[in-house]
């Protein structure tokens, strides 16, 4: 099957918002030209252009949320002018904690991932600021991000992470994995340009002491600007990529120091900067007015809140003033060297605060106490009411309108935003995505989805194995919740059909491969009673290089319901190391009950059942794992010993099974080991355990390599 890229374009880590990837910012001197704004994943979701969407945190006297409220009790008024409240829900998440083993020092990124999980959590988007951070101040911009990815993410949060350099190598597509957010967060390098002040100085004193009139220009102007306009465009790509997600609240958390130019004197909506306090600039700072008001307009239409937090915290501009050598007396426009340096700061500080008020968000400046701020963004974005209305003002004149949001019950208070920014232009029309021949529409809908879709109940459990070459083969198991199904009865035969679609997207956002299943159910009515009561599983496999990707599996039955999950799957190099390891695949006595369409190949028989998705096992049922050993230690003779154990809580081990194996079965070449077990589960006590399979060459300095799954035990 050949998929077009667009089939996951909304899967591109959200990287093309920077969407400066692919060009070179202008050299010194050289004027940068406006850039028309780049291609946005397409947004599937459909609604009428003129909804509008906002939400309301209310609390009474006591500064208690209000949870009893109906839709009846609110009014929402627009420009003075009351509109019908169609859309409302109460939201109120939960923080829910990761599930670990009590021995565990970290968590154990689960290998199975569902649309069948509990509370849907918050959404944040960690957006980096790496071009408006100093590089010595890049560990605290880390810092910070760690703290509030450990501290304050909830097992069933989403989070990513971008960067405005439009960095792909770095970023982090959407995510619960606090493991792999840390990993992106830990690249960050500050790239900030020096202060312009300080390069007028220099430019200065070099031009007095060779006798010459000095320019005092700025050579990194062009540059300055071009990076300041690569931020707001990141804010403002983003916003339209998140407006594809309806129904609950948008947080990005940016984290950086800001544009040091003045953009906006006025913190009205409509404000417009009146002076500035380099009058050279002012030309650049009026140029990224607009650009600025677009990015808020983009925030405020999509209802996406920015918090801002500057890593300096508490703050002068030392740094800075160590690199001042000489101030002259005899120039007025550098006689005052520290109030220069502060005016930087308060510009920079400025555009911080000026980005998160105007969508609902608040700013963190001149703070070393980062679990403050950190708390009241999860606060903020637990409990609230989501209003949406059909605006009756249909104009894309691109206004600011005014929204009040009132309670009819006496003694409320009110948290919402202030109002949005009409589009303003033609309506486009929807952009289509391009698929396989057959694919349903509601099929590419739920691939396009920027968030999981949760119709159609299904679990995916993925296993890279060595293939072709320097291929992986990785092993795709789909298990599908049947009773939600909509079966047609006819001659005694219970028919269905489903359809499901694979797509591995890289870090750069390109499909790397995919696949695509079509298969007629017709049941005798016993295994029909078993797909209702254990469900349907499929088998597949996609072939892929080494790298990170993306998965991406969608399922639709006859009915019209449609699901898909998002999988975070890492396919290793198994020939560069001197020993890898596939993924663990587990079965079980109990999982041979469940009805199978497709097979792996690289997985043949050596498992008593076909693969789960089960990580939840009767304590009267058979665990077995399959694992493979691959060996590229040459010709060397020597043994591999490879273990697997189940430990309980408080490190018991209640199965241990090792077994040595000799290079000479590979005839001296490279080559692998394929590993089985099988643990009993009766009498084991219910509660969590850790299945672990490692694998350890008797060559001296060949580190051991190792997989865990955690896996729990019922009675």
């Amino acid at each position: 099957m050949t998929v077009s890229r667009s089939i996951v374009a909304a899967t591109v880590l959200i990287l093309t918002a920077a969407g400066l990837a692919g060009q070179q910012a202008p050299s010194p001197g050289q004027q940068a030209q406006p850039r028309p704004d780049p291609q946005m994943p397409p947004i599937t979701f459909r609604a009428e252009v003129n909804y509008v969407e906002v939400d309301a945190a209310i609390r009474d006297a006591q500064g208690a949320f209000v949870r009893d409220l109906k839709k009846e009790d609110f009014q929402v008024f627009e420009d003075g002018i009351l509109q019908a409240v169609t859309a409302f829900s109460l939201i109120d998440i939960p923080v829910v904690r990761s599930e670990r083993a009590l021995f565990l020092p970290t968590d154990i990124d689960p290998d199975v991932r569902s649309n069948t999980g509990g509370p849907e959590g918050r959404l944040y988007v960690l957006l980096l600021d790496d071009i408006h951070t100093d590089a010595m101040r890049s560990i605290r911009v880390r810092q910070a991000a760690r703290q509030f990815v450990e501290r304050n993410l909830g097992a069933n949060d989403l989070a990513a992470v971008i960067y405005t350099s439009g960095r792909t190598d770095a970023a982090q597509d959407l995510t619960s994995s606090r493991r792999l957010l840390i990993q992106a967060v830990d690249k960050f390098m500050g790239r900030k340009l020096r202060s312009a002040f300080l390069n007028k100085l220099d430019i200065y004193n070099l031009a007095r002491q060779a006798g010459l009139t000095a320019n005092l220009s700025d050579p990194e102007q062009a540059q300055r600007l071009y990076q300041a306009r690569s931020m707001l465009s990141t804010v403002k790509n983003l916003s339209d990529w998140l407006s594809g997600i309806r129904g609950r609240r948008k947080a990005v958390v940016l984290i950086g120091e800001g544009i040091d130019f003045v953009i906006w004197d006025s913190l009205g909506p409509s404000g417009i900067a009146q002076s500035f306090a380099d009058s050279s600039r002012a030309g650049d700072g009026a140029l990224l007015i607009s650009e600025t008001q677009d990015a808020i307009a983009a925030a405020t239409r999509a209802n996406v809140s920015i918090y801002a937090i500057d890593p300096r915290g508490l703050y002068l501009p030392g740094d800075e003033m160590m690199q001042i050598s000489a101030v002259p007396v005899d120039n007025e426009t550098l006689v005052t060297g520290v109030t220069a340096l502060q005016d930087e700061l308060r510009a920079s500080q400025d555009s911080l605060r000026v980005l998160a008020e105007q969508t609902g968000g608040f700013a963190s400046l001149s703070s070393n106490d980062f679990s403050t701020a950190f708390q009241r963004i999860v606060d903020e974005n637990s409990a609230y009411y989501v209003l949406g209305y059909y605006s009756n003002n249909e104009k894309r004149d691109g206004r600011f309108r005014r929204i009040e949001v009132r309670p009819t019950r006496p003694g409320l208070e009110v948290k919402a935003r202030k109002g949005y920014t009409a589009p303003r232009g033609k309506l486009t029309s929807d952009k289509k995505v391009d698929a396989s021949a057959g694919t349903s529409k509601e099929l590419r809908d739920a691939l396009n989805s920027p968030l999981q879709v949760s119709d159609l109940k299904l679990a995916i459990f993925a296993a890279p194995l060595k293939g072709p070459g320097s291929k992986a083969a990785v092993a795709i198991v789909t298990q599908i919740v049947a009773r939600d199904m909509t079966f047609v009865e006819k001659d005694g035969k219970f028919s269905n059909a489903l359809e499901l679609s694979y797509v591995a997207v890289d870090k750069q956002g390109k499909v790397a491969a995919g696949n695509r299943d079509s298969i007629n159910m017709s049941l005798k009515r016993d295994t029909y009673q078993r797909v209702l009561e254990a469900g349907f599983r499929v088998q597949s496999r996609l072939e892929l290089p080494p790298g990170f990707y993306q998965l991406r599996v969608a399922a639709r039955e006859g009915g019209g319901r449609a699901g898909s999950v998002h999988y975070d799957l890492l396919v290793p190099d198994f020939g560069k190391e001197p020993t890898a390891m596939s993924g663990l695949v587990l079965s079980s006595v109990a999982a041979g009950g469940v009805p199978t369409a497709g097979e792996v190949a690289e997985l043949g028989k050596a498992l008593p059942a076909p693969p789960t998705t089960a990580r939840v096992f009767n304590s009267n049922d058979e665990l077995a794992v399959l694992a493979e050993i691959y060996d590229n230690q040459g010709a060397q003779p020597h043994s591999m010993d490879i273990t697997a154990t189940l430990k309980a809580d408080g490190r018991v081990s209640v199965f241990t099974n090792t077994e040595r194996r000799a290079s000479k079965e590979l005839g001296g070449a490279r080559g692998g080991y394929g590993y089985t077990a099988r643990i009993p589960l009766t009498d084991l006590a219910a509660g969590l355990y850790v299945l672990r399979v490692e694998a350890k060459s008797s060559l001296g300095g060949t580190a051991a390599v190792a997989r865990e799954v955690q896996i729990r035990i019922v009675r």
